[in-house]
């Protein structure tokens, strides 16, 4: 572990300081415009919002319970169709399919590296200076964690997006030196709990003694900070571990009948980036969220009482909402209402406007849960129209 890790600064709030500074950088933003980066393209034309299907693979146990899912030939990896028996009013039984396209359809089969490497693009914008925000939406117990921060012992091999993302950042900032680019990377680690904010790089994110959580937006900068929620200066993959795994052990677990392990809150990774050119004066600002969404479920099935019942029910409300701002950015209504949920209110800035937005809609393979599986599939396919 790196020794700065241990020290005062590292469990510091900076977040007032890391405020300020980018107001400061915005007010250089206004005297010398950013330019394009040549590489800086996430087929615009086609709009900001992207959506890829993911299958997660079956465990040995569920062999018995697998559900009909195809990929039609000649789609070019873009859709996906549930297959299904249908019997008729005289009992006569016919297999019926239900395809969908999406963006980008992964099976089984699919490995971290090769659903990373449709990400690259988005981080790479992220350098450049705009808002990104890739974000795992999906029913519980259908691989979303998986993707987003890998396995509880990752190897280089099956790590998430979220360090593969963080680690491309890195090696673009690297790379952009030899042009007379320095960069600052600070990150802050956030869940929403009870539709209320939770610091995960808290010693104890569950007792803040009242400590109220507020979302800040900069509308010059396109910048969003969680007030008084730590800040940490990420300046080394040792750091990024320290942050990833603190996040891990803090974030809300419960156990239901859907899953034992089931994520019980959105987990939001917010990285911001800003970079100042030695040689020319340019300034860029860029934040990326890489959000872990709980996971959707019908309360009949999951069997939650008490505490969980209530937890579903918010989660649930933030998702609905969270379909409604997506379907109003995809038809650019006059007026998206981001205030109806803490989450769609600290998404704003990496939802609308010029953000490049990508959503992972996961999916089960199981034949038990066709009626979840249809349900995302149906608001992924919302998502991708327009």
């Amino acid at each position: 572990m790196n020794a700065n890790l241990n020290s005062e600064e590292l469990n510091k709030n900076v977040t007032s300081r890391s405020h300020k500074k980018i107001i400061n950088n915005h007010s250089k933003l206004n005297k010398k415009p950013v330019k394009e980066h040549p590489r800086r393209n996430l087929n615009e034309h086609k709009g900001n919002i992207k959506v890829f299907c993911r299958v997660r693979p079956p465990v040995l146990s569920e062999c018995e319970d697998i559900a009909d899912i195809r990929f039609p030939p000649y789609s070019y990896g873009k859709k996906i169709s549930l297959a299904s028996i249908k019997r008729n009013y005289w009992g006569v039984e016919r297999e019926s399919f239900k395809e969908y396209k999406f963006d980008k359809v992964f099976g089984a089969s699919a490995t971290q590296e090769e659903i990373f490497n449709n990400v690259t693009p988005i981080v790479q914008s992220v350098v450049d200076g705009s808002n990104g925000c890739i974000f795992a939406y999906g029913q519980t117990c259908s691989g979303k964690t998986y993707t987003m921060q890998g396995p509880q012992d990752p190897t280089i091999y099956n790590e998430g997006m979220i360090p593969r993302a963080v680690r491309q950042i890195f090696n673009h900032v690297n790379e952009l030196k030899s042009q007379g680019w320095e960069y600052e990377i600070e990150g802050q680690f956030i869940e929403i709990y009870n539709d209320n904010i939770r610091d995960l790089l808290s010693e104890d994110p569950s007792n803040h003694r009242g400590l109220k959580f507020r979302t800040i937006h900069d509308e010059q900068t396109g910048t969003t900070i969680v007030n008084k929620a730590k800040t940490v200066n990420l300046d080394s993959v040792a750091t990024l571990n320290w942050v990833l795994q603190m996040a891990a052990k803090n974030r809300a677990v419960a156990s239901t009948k859907s899953n034992a392990n089931s994520s019980r809150s959105h987990s939001i990774f917010m990285v911001r980036l800003m970079g100042t050119n030695t040689i020319t004066g340019e300034n860029r600002i860029g934040t990326l969220n890489l959000v872990d969404l709980a996971g959707s479920e019908r309360l009949s099935k999951s069997g939650s009482q008490g505490d969980q019942l209530q937890e579903a029910r918010y989660i649930n409300s933030s998702l609905s909402h969270l379909k409604t701002v997506i379907q109003g950015i995809k038809e650019k209504s006059d007026h998206i209402n981001f205030r109806n949920s803490t989450l769609t209110w600290l998404l704003k800035n990496s939802l609308r406007g010029n953000a490049k937005v990508l959503m992972f809609v996961h999916i089960s393979p199981l034949e038990s849960a066709r009626a979840e599986t249809e349900s995302s599939l149906e608001f992924a396919r919302l998502v991708n129209s327009a």
